[in-house]
């Protein structure tokens, strides 16, 4: 290998820059966090030609600055040290939104490719591009592409590997402007700034970027702070506005309209598009919800119905009545000694098998998440929805991290640093839990078809939409109570519907799947250990007798009386409670191993004894209100800035989840 580059790929969101990504580095990728920060760090490696190329995904970001923490991420890390050039990926086919992005890029100085995506979209509407006109007039190499079909992706990789170059002049789209940038560019040499970074850390400071002032202002000596301020004042008064920030933004829109006329050339009737025929009907003001209501249907009824039930009953058999038999037959033709075979089988293969099948149904379910999102269907729901979230004081740009939430917590209250209004931020967070994540999903398969073999899939159902509703009142109360500002405005792109890459829609299933699978390969493995444990021995550390007089025994009579008026006042649920806590699949294994069944059918038989269908159901109620898993009450930590908060949201969540299973259960046995 000749070399190795670093190259950062950064665009709008929506411009298919996850799909470029994959397409680049296919299943070659990492996954880490930024340093400081909870926000996923995506690494891919390709080798062209002899050069390996490095090449990180950034948040998709509109502008570098400094409103959301995703741009904040993506603007640091370019402006630092680590990278030998920018990829640009720009949706050729809203070329006046992503150009914006592409022209604070340019005027950074660093080397640059501009990869023009979703030309098969752009032809399908007749439009045609001159890319050399374009490249000239950008100053960089600009490749047309399509990612989902790999069009001009040999290009593309010769360009990073070989051809790419700083801009070939400096930018002079900032017209009457451009003389105030440079004077302010020479006025920053004397700071620690690279020097390819100065035009635009002239143009951020001019425009007034309190993210850069308290940065660098504190270092300035008074004479350059007074200079930069006269400057801008020059400037302000040069453009006639009270806003430096829109002297800059109209200057950007001027260029970019002059581009777009000397290198588009679009049809003169314009035709209805695909996308423009679909949103006529998704987003209809009376058929909109009952279509969405459809889509959902159909998600949970193929995930939990006979077809991810027989998935769900093959990956059974597989672990308990094959690998478990195996295993045990092997150890003990081996001499091993009793209790470690029960530690092995029992324990282990008995806690973990349990959650792993149910592994299928979950696959099942991030398939339709990841075609809605693909598609371009989830950006409409949010829309839809921003409606009847503005009745709880959010707007539907909550909608995406709660419905993030359906597949982890963890990573969709991160997903709420996109929101610019803190009030908004924080309530969002404290209500994305009451979504159900997947994690949840081997508990309401197993309870529930024990003690409803004929309507389990309902019987899911009906806790996805009483989540949902819990979190609707949860926003009322907080409203009210803590909450008392205005929601901020709702803005959000509807992107062009696409078809689903069937290689990304692979990857993201197989990265969920993996993800699952490693945490039951740590968490999960480690708490069926620990749980087999604590049941096999007393409190004296003396071999338990009865499971009862063990030490998770004596933890569990003791709490059980809380869960008592719910129903279920068995140690052995109470404990599964406690181990739901550092995560929620752990409900499983730990009922599996209490009980010393080895999970599957035979854990369900037993629990249809055990439940009775009022208990069973209050037993899911709690299970899917009360406070979420470790890792999220940690997120929750950071991104609302303390313990008080994290606290509280756990204390708030859990009353509530209390208190809907009491009066589930009382109600219930007045009326049954």
């Amino acid at each position: 290998m000749s070399g190795k580059k670093t190259i950062a790929i950064i665009g709008n969101p929506n411009s298919g820059k996850t799909t470029l990504f994959n397409r680049l580095t296919g299943s070659n990728q990492h996954v880490g966090n930024w340093p400081g920060v909870t926000v996923d760090r995506k690494t891919g490696h390709v080798c062209h030609d002899g050069v390996g190329v490095d090449i990180v995904d950034l948040p998709g970001i509109y502008s570098l600055s400094p409103y959301t923490q995703e741009e904040i991420i993506a603007r640091e890390y370019v402006l630092s040290d680590e990278l030998d050039g920018i990829l640009n990926i720009v949706d050729a086919a809203n070329i006046e939104r992503n150009l914006y992005l592409t022209l604070q890029l340019i005027s950074l100085g660093l080397p640059m490719v501009v990869a023009l995506g979703f030309m098969d979209d752009v032809r399908a509407q007749g439009v045609e591009i001159n890319v050399k006109e374009l490249e000239r007039r950008l100053g960089v190499p600009v490749v047309p592409i399509s990612a989902k079909k790999g069009e001009n992706i040999h290009d593309l990789l010769d360009e990073l590997a070989h051809g790419m170059r700083a801009p070939a002049q400096q930018p002079t789209y900032l017209h009457g402007v451009g003389a105030a940038i440079r004077q302010a560019s020479d006025l920053l040499r004397p700071l620690p700034l690279r020097a390819c970074s100065l035009p635009f850390y002239a143009a951020k400071l001019l425009e007034g970027d309190k993210a850069l002032w308290a940065k660098y202002g504190g270092d300035m000596p008074r004479e350059m702070r007074e200079r930069l301020d006269a400057l801008a004042e020059g400037m302000h008064s040069h453009a006639n506005s009270t806003d430096n920030e829109m002297v800059l933004a109209d200057a950007l829109y001027d260029y970019i309209e002059e581009v777009v006329r000397a290198c588009f050339k679009r049809p003169r009737v314009h035709k209805m598009t695909t996308t423009e025929r679909i949103d006529a009907i998704v987003l209809h003001r009376v058929w909109a919800l009952p279509i969405f209501a459809f889509f959902m249907f159909l998600m949970f009824w193929t995930t939990f119905g006979p077809f991810g039930s027989w998935l769900g009953d093959g990956m059974e058999y597989l672990i308990q009545g094959i690998i478990s038999p195996a295993v045990q037959g092997g150890l003990a033709a081996l001499g091993t000694q009793e209790w470690l075979i029960d530690l092995i089988c029992d324990g282990i293969i008995g806690g973990v098998g349990s959650m792993l099948s149910f592994l299928p149904q979950i696959v099942i379910l991030f398939f339709f998440l990841s075609v809605l999102e693909d598609t371009g269907y989830l950006a409409r729901v949010a829309f839809i929805m921003d409606t009847l979230l503005r009745r709880i004081g959010l707007s539907g740009k909550s909608f995406v991290p709660m419905l993030m939430g359906f597949g982890c917590t963890t990573p969709a209250v991160m997903a709420a640093r996109t929101m610019e209004n803190d009030a908004d931020r924080r309530m969002t967070i404290m209500l994305t839990p009451f979504m159900s994540c997947s994690a949840k999903l081997p508990v309401y398969a197993l309870v529930a078809g024990a003690v409803f073999p004929e309507h389990q899939g309902l019987v899911v159902i009906s806790l996805y939409v009483l989540g949902i509703l819990m979190g609707v009142l949860a926003g009322f109360i907080l409203k009210k109570t803590i909450f008392r500002e205005v929601s901020s405005g709702f803005v959000l792109e509807l992107p062009t519907y696409r078809m689903p890459s069937f290689k990304g829609t692979v990857l993201n299933m197989w990265q969920k799947a993996k993800d699952f699978i490693t945490r039951a390969g740590t968490i999960i493995l480690l708490m069926s250990v620990v749980i087999w444990v604590l049941q096999n021995f007393t409190p004296s550390l003396a071999v338990a007798q009865d499971a009862g007089t063990s030490i998770l025994g004596v933890i569990g009579t003791a709490i059980a009386p809380i869960f008592a008026p719910l129903g279920f006042g068995a140690w052995q649920e109470s404990v599964a409670l406690l181990t739901g806590l550092a995560a929620k699949e752990a409900v499983v294994s730990t009922m599996s191993v209490l009980y010393g069944v080895g999970g599957g059918a035979e854990l369900t038989q037993l629990l249809g004894t055990v439940f009775t269908p009022l208990s069973g159901y209050c037993f899911l109620v709690f299970t899917l209100l009360y406070m979420p898993c470790m890792s999220a009450f940690a997120t929750i930590k950071r991104e609302m800035g303390g313990w008080r908060w994290a606290f509280g949201a756990a204390a708030f969540q859990t009353v509530l989840a209390y208190l809907a299973a009491l009066v589930i259960y009382q109600v219930g046995s007045l009326v049954l």
